[in-house]
């Protein structure tokens, strides 16, 4: 088990979350829909502001979902949301993935998105997500791949914002290429029945173009990932506004297109 808080890379900037709030079980969990059904548990860790748990809770009525993270703020928009959707089987807590507040074998299916990259042990954490997930049920994790990330054009800029994003998670001792890493993680936890897929998120038309290109634009400038940069020494003030014109460039090309590879796995239990 980590003995040290693992260090977000991302941060809660409101660019952030305003990344979290657009993904949905439809767009980032497409490969876990198949086994949701209606009466089942779920525990959705890493919930964020819980956008996907609710998600989740809609598909399995009838049965409960709980969603998880370690800091309070976007539980706060998580059970603001839940309230507004009139959602009654979703609750939310603030739990260590590490050390699950749970009984063994508590739920059906246990998920997490875009969380293992982040750790510095991940399969201590699959672990974990594994002792409460009852016998025959489902552990499944997706993560983007930071090395498999591609883009047109070739942007003056990017291809440094992408160096330096890895060496900001390297030095939290955190995995940005995480999604091609899931396999083993999950062997070594213990795992043998695991399926491997892969999936992507595109964006190109100017309103994705605006929305994904400024998100980053903003946290380079604003977020926890340009304040651990900057504390590091691995780069500068000039140098992280040069990088966040570059995303505006980026936005601003009508050719403009990004792909972000993810790994994902759905282990039984």
């Amino acid at each position: 088990m980590a003995e040290q808080q693992d260090i977000y890379t991302h941060g809660h900037h409101e660019s952030v979350l305003r990344s979290h709030r657009w993904r949905t079980a439809e767009n980032s969990a497409a490969y876990l829909i198949p086994h949701l059904r209606p009466g089942i548990e779920v525990l959705d860790i890493g919930c964020g502001p819980g956008t996907i748990t609710l998600d989740f809770a809609r598909l399995v009525a009838p049965g409960t979902v709980v969603g998880v993270d370690n800091v309070d703020d976007p539980l706060r928009i998580a059970r603001a949301e839940a309230e507004a959707s009139g959602l009654a089987n979703v609750s939310f807590r603030n739990a260590d993935g590490y050390r699950l507040p749970f009984a063994d074998d508590s739920f059906d299916v246990v998920h997490a998105h875009q969380v293992l990259q982040h750790l510095t042990e991940p399969v201590a954490a699959l672990r974990e997500m594994r002792r409460v997930c009852r016998p025959g049920g489902i552990v499944a994790a997706r993560d983007a791949d930071y090395g498999g990330m591609r883009w047109s054009p070739d942007v003056p800029g990017l291809d440094t914002w992408l160096e330096l994003y890895r060496a900001v998670a390297a030095s939290n001792d955190a995995f940005p290429d995480g999604g091609r890493l899931l396999k083993g993680w999950a062997r070594a936890a213990g795992f043998t029945d695991i399926t491997c897929t892969a999936s992507g998120w595109c964006f190109d038309t100017p309103e994705e173009r605006a929305w994904w290109g400024g998100l980053w634009a903003d946290r380079i400038r604003r977020s926890s990932f340009a304040d651990q940069a900057l504390e590091r020494g691995l780069t500068t003030r000039e140098q992280l506004e040069d990088l966040a014109a570059a995303w505006h460039a980026w936005i601003d090309s009508p050719d403009g297109w990004f792909a972000v590879l993810n790994g994902e796995i759905v282990c039984r239990a």
